[in-house]
């Protein structure tokens, strides 16, 4: 056997015993036509608010810019395979739906460790330099998994594999190693369009290509204002992410077994609105410590379970809502008032509007909308 595949099967007899599904080898210089679909992503303005992809759009584009000396990238992935049905909870409207990925440990810290101690073995054995990267980094993570074999960027544009399906962390080893490439994932999607038509938000102009200005994922966690009061009705009661287009994808029949790290907690499973909704920043903390939740604050969450609160359609949910509608924070307020003007009959919100002490502009829009049972555009 050549040395370079000698040195690779070594290392993914290595990565597997770490805890990792899948690993594959791919060239610094593999993505160049994704660096391409990127920049024009970027000048279409469907990255929103991301203002981070443009900043180091360069990198991003071109692996080998971020680190010359680079001459292979090791790509791992790491299965988070959900134990239970995650579309379940969309039809219990009193509870929230959480993203798979975001109810156990925060995956960046758990993926990053492994890839430093996979990283150290490789030093030891074959030498050169490596650098270990998870989705903090100016790096186009799916079209190098792609290019390395791994799997392929399904029309939802997230990483399918044959022999584990769509739920994946993926990591990345760059190093100075020249090891052998693997062969790119082929794409077997075929006709099907389960993950397009699947979408609350219709977030996919056409296939594989995302307009996260309108993907749940990006407005319960990217985005830092009032939500577009025109997608909100479309959310339910989903407040941190969505797994709809993942769960549909008919490749999930052979996932992988979770990486037991990833179990749920209960707290971050699928938690009562009620219960989470009264939730302080100490106790926000406290309930999210080590969650990748927590990355997004107390009031962007709030805002979220607002959201969920009002598409309850709960009227036992009132107290809920009307305590976010008082909350000091001015962006939990708004969305809280809406979720009142959708709960509370129209001579009873006009009460509480008339009632109200409110000054922030972005609130009072709120009370008008309330009222008036519009949703002007220029809520968001």
């Amino acid at each position: 056997m050549d040395p370079g595949d000698t040195l690779k099967h070594a290392i993914e007899t290595e990565a597997r015993a770490l805890g990792f599904a899948a690993v594959g080898v791919t060239r610094p210089d593999a993505v160049a036509q994704a660096g391409a679909r990127l920049r024009a992503w970027v000048a279409d303005g469907q990255h929103g608010e991301m203002g981070w992809m443009a900043d180091r759009i360069d990198w991003r584009a071109d692996p080998g810019a971020l680190w010359p000396a680079a001459r292979s990238v090791i790509m791992l992935a790491d299965a988070y395979t959900p134990a239970a049905d995650p579309m379940a909870v969309l039809d219990r409207p009193r509870r929230a739906a959480i993203s798979v990925y975001a109810q156990g440990v925060d995956y960046h810290d758990t993926v990053k460790k492994r890839l430093k101690r996979l990283g150290r073995w490789l030093i030891e054995r074959a030498g050169g330099e490596i650098k270990v990267f998870v989705d903090t980094a100016p790096v186009m993570e799916k079209p190098l998994a792609a290019a390395a074999g791994v799997g392929w960027q399904g029309k939802h544009t997230n990483l399918v594999a044959r022999d584990g399906g769509s739920w994946f962390f993926l990591g990345a080893i760059f190093t100075t190693l020249d090891l052998p490439p693997d062969a790119p994932g082929r794409d077997h999607c075929g006709a099907c369009r389960r993950c397009l038509d699947i979408c609350p938000t219709d977030a996919f102009p056409a296939p594989y290509r995302l307009d996260a200005r309108r993907c749940i994922s990006y407005l319960t966690i990217e985005l830092k204002g009032p939500i577009p009061r025109e997608l909100r009705p479309l959310m339910g009661n989903r407040i941190y992410g969505c797994d709809d287009c993942l769960a549909v994808c008919p490749w999930n029949k052979f996932a992988l077994a979770a990486n037991a790290v990833y179990r749920a907690r209960p707290e971050t499973g699928s938690p009562r609105l009620a219960d989470i909704a009264c939730l302080d920043d100490a106790g926000f903390r406290e309930v999210f410590a080590g969650s990748p939740i927590k990355r997004i604050g107390r009031g962007r969450f709030l805002r979220n379970v607002a959201v969920a609160i009002g598409n309850s359609g709960e009227p036992r949910l009132i107290p809920s809502a009307r305590r976010l509608a008082r909350d000091a924070d001015p962006l939990v307020r708004a969305h809280g008032v809406w979720a009142l003007g959708r709960l509370l009959p129209p001579e009873a919100i006009e009460a509480e509007a008339a009632a109200a002490e409110e000054a922030d502009p972005m609130v009072l829009d709120e009370w008008t909308a309330a009222v008036s049972r519009q949703a002007p555009s220029a809520a968001g």
